[in-house]
């Protein structure tokens, strides 16, 4: 799945579930502000971030544009995609993690995706580099995924015992 289809599906997703979990009151085209319609447009093409899109939403929450029912909201975990592409075992070559730092929401699931042609693992570090437990994947063989939902804001470091070069991270916002 390429990173335009994931953004558009994770529009379509946001906009279903605030449809059917939203009570929206006299709202018309015409009572959304230009900047969100053009953040939508944006996020979808990819020249903002999550956080950049989801703060329009919020805008249009915080405005009374949209009204959320507290009995309808459910909580769903959002999903996000970490690549190795082929080629990142080598030291010298450009396989960085792709993307090499994933900004996600709380409650994100994080699913790496081994698509080099040997295997690899992730291991989660903390900011000094040191090996910690928090997420470790047993090895990846190519077309192999491991997945981790991260609950809390933070940053996250993690790198590839096999090829200690390849570090990536994770924002939590």
């Amino acid at each position: 799945m390429n990173d335009r289809f994931m953004k558009i599906s994770i529009i379509v997703m946001i906009f279903s579930t605030l449809l059917v979990s939203l009570t929206v009151q006299d709202v018309t085209a015409e009572s959304v502000p230009e900047w969100v319609k053009n953040n939508a447009l944006w996020y979808g093409q990819g020249d903002i971030s999550e956080s950049e899109f989801l703060n329009a939403i919020k805008f249009l929450i915080d405005s009374g544009i949209i009204i959320i029912e507290d009995s309808k909201i459910n909580l769903k975990v959002m999903e996000a995609q970490v690549i190795i592409p082929n080629g990142n075992f080598d030291v010298s070559g450009s396989g960085f993690y792709k993307p090499l730092n994933l900004e996600i929401n709380k409650n994100t699931k994080v699913t790496w995706v081994n698509d080099d042609s040997v295997p690899h693992n992730i291991q989660s570090q903390d900011e000094l580099g040191k090996v910690t437990d928090m997420f470790n994947s047993p090895p990846l063989n190519t077309g192999d995924r491991f997945e981790y939902t991260f609950e809390e804001e933070g940053v996250y470091h993690y790198y590839c015992s096999f090829h200690p070069w390849r570090v990536g991270v994770v924002t939590v916002q």
